[in-house]
């Protein structure tokens, strides 16, 4: 089982490139995932159909795409699952989930506290 982060891309490189350094500290954690890649919706590379049909050439036939967005907007609801709908329907035996966007984690909350009590706790 492989993970693919998907988050939306930026025209400013150093936005993207800060998701590829936590997808790499990601593949440092100990995780049931085999690998860990990323993926953009837009602007930048490699695309949502690029990231799974890299992995489905690798021959890996079981992946969970989560969306690294905060709220379930238009990109999560539809674009998204467009996507991956588009390169599921080209590859029926590759099964591929799309786990719930970030912003939907239990955690969330506590998570936006610590973020913001950091700045006035030192």
């Amino acid at each position: 089982m492989h993970l693919l982060i998907i988050a939306h891309g930026s025209r400013q490189e150093s936005s993207n490139n800060e998701i590829r350094a936590l997808t790499e500290r990601l593949r440092q954690l100990e995780s049931p995932f085999m690998g860990i890649e990323c993926a953009f919706l837009e602007i930048a590379e490699p695309s949502i159909p690029e990231g799974l049909l890299s992995l489905i050439a690798r021959d890996i036939t079981d992946i969970v795409v989560l969306p690294y967005f905060l709220s379930a907007g238009r990109h999560v609801l539809t674009d998204i699952p467009a996507q991956v709908e588009q390169v599921q329907s080209a590859a029926p035996n590759v099964n591929i989930r799309i786990a719930p966007y970030l912003g939907a984690a239990d955690q969330i909350d506590q998570l936006l506290m610590r973020q913001a009590l950091a700045t006035v706790v030192s």
